[in-house]
């Protein structure tokens, strides 16, 4: 098919159709495709699950607010609680089922040297679960 020549005589008006051999051929290549890939997604294993009759009950553990204050003094859940006692009651805290959230909170001027104990402490009781509580500024 020749769209134009260097014939005067007999002048052919352009071919304004749409060419059709490349969408059916991408046509036919999506049917293989999917021709290939449908049986792979609708095959399946039927098994019968036992049915549960209770839902289980999510018991949500207890968190325990640790707080330190610029001078070094420790808070447990906002009362003082003295450096011979704090072992004591992490150790409480750790035997606990489920174990209680460890949230510390320190003073912006706390010396480190204080947190690091504290928090050596409660890893050496057995505390597993432990965060620290910020305040976000405004």
């Amino acid at each position: 098919m020749a769209f134009g020549g260097f014939s005067q005589g007999e002048a052919r008006a352009p071919q304004s159709d749409i060419n059709m051999v490349p969408l059916i051929d991408v046509m036919l290549v999506l049917l293989i495709v999917f021709m290939i890939t449908a049986p792979l997604l609708t095959h399946s294993v039927k098994i019968d699950l036992p049915q549960a009759s209770s839902a289980p009950t999510e018991q949500k553990p207890e968190t325990v607010a640790l707080s330190i204050d610029g001078d070094g003094r420790v808070f447990w859940n906002n009362e003082a609680v003295d450096e011979v006692a704090l072992p004591a009651r992490l150790a409480a805290a750790a035997a606990q089922k489920p174990q209680p959230e460890l949230h510390l909170r320190a003073d912006r001027n706390t010396r480190y040297e204080v947190i690091a104990e504290v928090m050596a402490e409660a890893r050496s009781a057995g505390i597993e679960k432990m965060g620290f509580v910020t305040v976000p500024e405004r």
